[in-house]
């Protein structure tokens, strides 16, 4: 359904933001990725696909994503400023509920923590609006539950707030290559998700916990964050973190910089873009391996370094390489890096010893930069996340 009104009414704070891309540097020699063979990757049987049901396939390791989950409302023409869009569609998203949807997708089993009900305006650039999970107790927030349920996603650690409401942001992508971003804050939901709300026993009995670092930014969302990650690790659990950098939602550059890399050293899976990387090491070249180094940490298992069409770098202790992309025409990159996120830890969470193993580790990540190269193809991002079926046809007949 579009939505054809652009009038609203607002009592929050309004702040404004332009952003300009990283210019970056050639790239460095390290190992390259050879034509997409057939792959070894590793998935959860599902009834006719003709894969044999093993214990391991039958009861799929969990893995639970904390963080905001949103309303995208994406212009149905492209090109055009927010004010002069005709119309709008509605699509879920916002980052860890869309690793949480792209793992069921890819028939993994997958678990959402959070309160959520952020409404996101945007062309081609999506923008998570605020920090922490917490889904107000509207339409928009029940629509999301939804969303979940739909996509079997268990959605058990969900909390609704009857108090607050939506935040809502504007992005627009101008002629010249620039974001500009307007934000309404009052505050809401996702902002108010507090520690005695967690579902630990959930938390606990994953495989892998999954979060950003959105929820960092404020009370009393930031200590909930915290204690929920702790409890993963005590528990045994692998910890995974994409920082997801958004600039506009941070007091300062600073703050965020030091905000993301307050929790860096206890993550084993890192995941961060160039432009991520830049802002990091502030201005450093983030296809300089020495440079990537910097940001590996003893406990660290895998950085993974994405490139968008390129496809991604892999680091762990032992070997580094890079893994080509699949080539598509691009639509809307909306939770690209998301789907990419859903495509390893669903191949990680079955096997970790892909770790170890650099052969198969790249085969899963031909997988991951498969998932991601598909969600582009397609406008919002939870709409766009592929079936395990997709990929495979994918990378065995790739598309353009």
């Amino acid at each position: 359904m579009a939505l054809h009104s652009t009038a609203f009414c607002f009592t929050g704070a309004v702040s404004s933001y332009s952003h300009s891309s990283v210019k970056l540097s050639t790239h460095p020699t390290i190992k390259a990725s050879s034509p997409l063979p057939r792959l070894n990757v590793r998935v959860k049987a599902l009834p006719g696909d003709g894969l044999s049901e093993t214990k391991e396939t039958r009861e799929s390791p969990l893995v639970v994503c904390f963080g905001e989950m949103l309303i995208d409302f994406v212009p149905t023409v492209s090109g055009l400023s927010l004010a002069e869009s005709p119309a709008f569609k509605k699509a879920p998203g916002g980052a860890p509920a869309n690793v949480a949807v792209g793992i069921a997708r890819l028939g993994g089993s997958s678990a959402f923590i959070g309160k959520t009900t952020l409404f996101c305006f945007y062309e081609h650039v999506k923008v998570i609006i605020l920090p922490c999970p917490k889904v107000g107790a509207d339409e928009f927030g029940y629509m999301l539950a939804d969303i979940l349920k739909e996509n079997n996603v268990n959605g058990a650690g969900m909390r609704f707030d009857p108090g607050a409401r939506t935040a809502l942001a504007f992005v627009t992508l101008r002629s010249d290559g620039e974001r500009e971003f307007m934000f309404y804050r009052n505050p809401s939901a996702d902002m108010l998700l507090q520690e005695a709300e967690l579902d630990l026993s959930l938390i606990t009995k994953a495989k892998i916990f999954h979060y950003g670092s959105i929820s960092l930014i404020t009370e009393p969302c930031k200590s909930a964050h915290i204690a929920a990650a702790k409890a993963a690790k005590d528990a045994g659990v692998v910890l995974s973190y994409d920082p997801n950098l958004r600039l506009p939602l941070w007091p300062s550059a600073d703050k965020a910089r030091e905000g993301i890399l307050s929790i860096w050293e206890t993550a084993d899976i890192i995941k961060i873009s160039e432009e991520e990387i830049s802002f990091l090491t502030q201005g450093e070249d983030p296809y300089d391996d020495a440079v990537v180094y910097k940001l590996f940490h003893a406990n660290l298992k895998l950085l993974l370094v994405t490139e968008g069409p390129d496809g991604c770098r892999y680091y762990t202790k032992d070997f580094s390489g890079r893994v080509q992309g699949l080539k598509v025409e691009a639509v809307d990159a909306t939770g690209a890096g998301d789907a990419f996120v859903a495509g390893i830890l669903s191949q990680l969470s079955t096997d970790f010893s892909l770790l170890q193993k650099e052969d198969q580790l790249r085969d899963a990540l031909r997988f991951a930069n498969a998932c991601g190269a598909l969600t582009v193809m397609e406008r919002g991002a939870i709409p766009a996340l592929p079936t395990r079926e997709a990929v495979l046809n994918a990378i065995h007949a790739p598309v353009s």
